[in-house]
Formats: structure tokens, C-alpha cells, sequence
């Protein structure tokens, strides 16, 4: 890559309008990380553990100089069905979504996902209550 090509790559929100191509070794667990597989232009996190860096303020803009791991600390739904990770920063503590990959971890998403049900919040007969009550259907409908 030139100079000049190198250079561009830094200016100012040339990651909102440019794929992030870029393999790297993911600093959680150590694997590499490809671009091909996940169903985006804009790979900004570990397929495999989930984590991220800490390195936009806003989503493409490189500003951050904090550069802190990531961790994954929570699945939501998007309006349009859409899954998302929620990431909070280990070192400033700041909270940002991102879209799942299309080679995301499944069990990993999964797990995220029913954490909050491993909490002494939830019962096993409570979920079992919900579960019978989710069930229930209206008469005449099947």
C-alpha cells in the first residue's frame, strides 16, 4: 500500500464509508481474525469470544485513545429483529452495540443471551411458570 493510500486510511471517518478489510489477532484469545465470513464490510469483533477494542468514540471514526478491551456483556434485539452485542470497555467503563457476525459463536451468543436467567432473580419453578404461561394459546386459535 502507498504512502499517500496509507495516510487516507487515517483521515477522518474514513472507516464509516470504507470496508475494514484488515485481518488481526484478537487480543482476548489470541486467534486471527478474517473479514471473510461475517456477513459485513465492517468486522469489529472476535467470532470467537465475542470481544472488541475499545478504538471508535463514534461508530468508524478511530478516535478513541483508550484502546481498552471490550467485553461482551449482553445480547438485544434490534427493531428489525436484528441481534446485537453490547460491549462495555474494561478500562472507562463505556457501553456500545454492535451487530452480530454471520460466523458469530452461536453457543456464545446463546449464553449471553440467557445470562440473566442464571441470576438468583430466577427460579427454576418461576421459569417453569413462564414457560406454562408463554404456552397458553387463545381458544380458537391453534
Amino acid at each position: 500500500m502507498s504512502r499517500e493510500n496509507k495516510k487516507k486510511k487515517f483521515d477522518k471517518g474514513y472507516f464509516q464509508k470504507h470496508p475494514c478489510l484488515d485481518p488481526f489477532t484478537c487480543r482476548v484469545c489470541g486467534r486471527s481474525v478474517v473479514p471473510e465470513g461475517a456477513g459485513t464490510d465492517h468486522r469489529n469483533h472476535c467470532p470467537y469470544c465475542l470481544s472488541s477494542l475499545h478504538v471508535d468514540e463514534t461508530p468508524g471514526d478511530r478516535r478513541s485513545k483508550c484502546h481498552g478491551v471490550m467485553d461482551p456483556i449482553a445480547v438485544w434485539v434490534r427493531k428489525n429483529n436484528e441481534w446485537a452485542l453490547i460491549h462495555r470497555c474494561r478500562i472507562c467503563g463505556k457501553l456500545s452495540s454492535n451487530r452480530i457476525a454471520a460466523d458469530d459463536h452461536p453457543m456464545k451468543l446463546m449464553a449471553l443471551a440467557l445470562r440473566p436467567f442464571a441470576g438468583e432473580g430466577f427460579s427454576r419453578e418461576g421459569l417453569a411458570r413462564m414457560s406454562r404461561h408463554m404456552d397458553v394459546r387463545d381458544e380458537g386459535r391453534p
